[in-house]
């Protein structure tokens, strides 16, 4: 017996040495710039539509007019990640020569090459989850996916399944969550359960929301929700449908954007529909570790162009204040 245990205690420190080697060998290469310490850079953006003037504006220059401000930010990310305010179909553009105010103003249809154009441009995850992806029915949200997929591009929050899309990028084990407001199937209850999945999957979630009222600041009722995926262990949320940049609050030290205004959209009647917000996200094995906000505006040409002044919101030192 005595032997046996000596066989058994000289091989757990055979294996704790080995360890020890192997972190030691690690830190090391990641001190000398041989392996990059592991995190993923994501930019969330807010509410993109490619109707209206949008559509005719892309079909005379092209689809990738409409991102050449953004190309050389989006193509540095790890990943893109923002709302699609309306179902990829092939049916005829009711917007397209409509007049505001119109009924048919705020129906909509994107072009058959959309899913490729974000594609193309690093946007590469979509949020599904809002008011205008019923827009054509269930037939218009099944055929968005089945664009979104033949042109790889992820998506959650699909009003259908309420599904969550699990990413594991540059190392980092995300997945994203949908909250809708304006959908009967979406429910607090179901992202906060969903939210508790992922963690115990060991996961970092996070919640992309679609809700709130439009043009004004962050109603209660946005505020008690968001806290509430907080506390289920969502690691930040992110708002979109007001068409205007909200409030950021850290809460139990997670960052909230409550809605990051617009991003690809043709409302230019007030400066606050035609500036909009972008968060580059900085994640590592234990959550968001920093954030830089990233201002843009939406020109009348139909360009969007990140603006001058970026702001960097490092979580450390938030905490510190």
């Amino acid at each position: 017996m005595q032997i046996y245990i000596g066989f058994i205690t000289a091989g757990i420190l055979v294996v704790a040495g080995m360890l020890f080697m192997v972190e030691k060998h690690t830190v090391q290469a990641v001190a000398e710039g041989i392996v990059a310490p592991t995190h993923a850079s994501i930019l969330f953006g807010g509410d993109m539509m490619f109707d209206r003037t949008l559509r005719t504006t892309a079909a005379e220059k092209g689809g990738d007019y409409l991102f050449a401000c953004l190309d050389e930010l989006f193509r540095s990310e790890d990943l893109v990640i923002a709302n699609l305010e309306g179902p990829i179909t092939p049916s005829t553009s009711i917007s397209q020569y409509s007049l505001p105010g119109d009924g048919r103003n705020f129906t909509f249809t994107f072009p058959t090459t959309t899913a490729e154009l974000l594609y193309a441009h690093n946007v590469r995850t979509v949020n599904l989850g809002n008011n205008h992806i019923m827009n054509f029915g269930t037939t218009g949200v099944e055929s968005t996916e089945t664009s979104l997929s033949d042109a790889h591009v992820g998506f959650f929050g699909d009003p259908l399944e309420q599904s969550v899309i699990e990413e594991n990028v540059q190392g980092i084990p995300l997945a994203f969550i949908n909250y809708n407001q304006f959908w009967y199937k979406s429910s607090a209850s179901t992202t906060i359960a969903q939210i508790r999945d992922a963690r115990l999957k060991g996961e970092i979630p996070v919640v992309y929301t679609h809700w709130g009222e439009e043009y004004l600041p962050a109603t209660e009722r946005e505020k008690t929700l968001a806290h509430a995926f907080i506390d289920a262990g969502a690691d930040i949320v992110i708002g979109s449908h007001p068409h205007v940049v909200q409030e950021h609050e850290l809460y139990q030290g997670k960052h909230i954007y409550y809605s990051l205004g617009n991003l690809i959209f043709d409302q230019y009647f007030d400066d606050a529909v035609d500036h909009g917000l972008m968060v580059q996200v900085r994640f590592a094995q234990k959550g968001a570790e920093e954030v830089t906000e990233i201002p843009v505006v939406l020109q009348k040409n139909r360009q969007t162009c990140p603006d001058v002044d970026i702001h960097r919101v490092p979580l450390a030192d938030l905490l510190k204040g």
